[in-house]
């Protein structure tokens, strides 16, 4: 059974940073798509950034410019490096992973069902 353990979430003001891990544990050789996915109160979850065991990555356009998605293979974690926070950026930050890289991986930006397994999340809040 995997386990996604997300941290890293914090309160930060606009304008700021903040780094969020993810560390996959039971780990195999299932995953091969891990992704960040937030939602704020009242709203949707939403994709955030996706990257797949070859490198590639995709965005939302909400956060192009301004987050960065990195991963370690060897550590079997995915970072999220986020810059120039905005208010608007602040939600529950949900860490995924799926079994499929390429395509479907980048399409989970968009539709992020399909993605088997999920972390507890970690809370970014970002002040004016």
């Amino acid at each position: 059974q995997v386990q996604l353990v997300e941290s890293g979430g914090g309160s930060v003001q606009a304008g700021g940073s903040l780094r969020l891990s993810c560390a996959a544990y039971g780990y195999g050789d299932s995953i091969y798509c891990m992704g960040w996915f937030r939602q704020a109160p009242g709203k949707e979850r939403e994709g955030v950034a996706v990257i797949d065991r070859d490198g590639s990555t995709r965005y939302a356009d909400s956060v192009k410019g301004r987050f960065t998605i990195s991963g370690d293979n060897a550590k079997n974690t995915v970072y999220l490096q986020m810059s120039s926070l905005k208010p608007e950026d602040t939600a529950m930050y949900y860490c995924a992973a799926g079994g499929y890289l390429g395509s479907w991986c980048l399409a989970r930006v968009d539709d992020h069902y399909g993605m088997d397994y999920w972390g507890k999340g970690t809370l970014v809040s970002i002040s004016s």
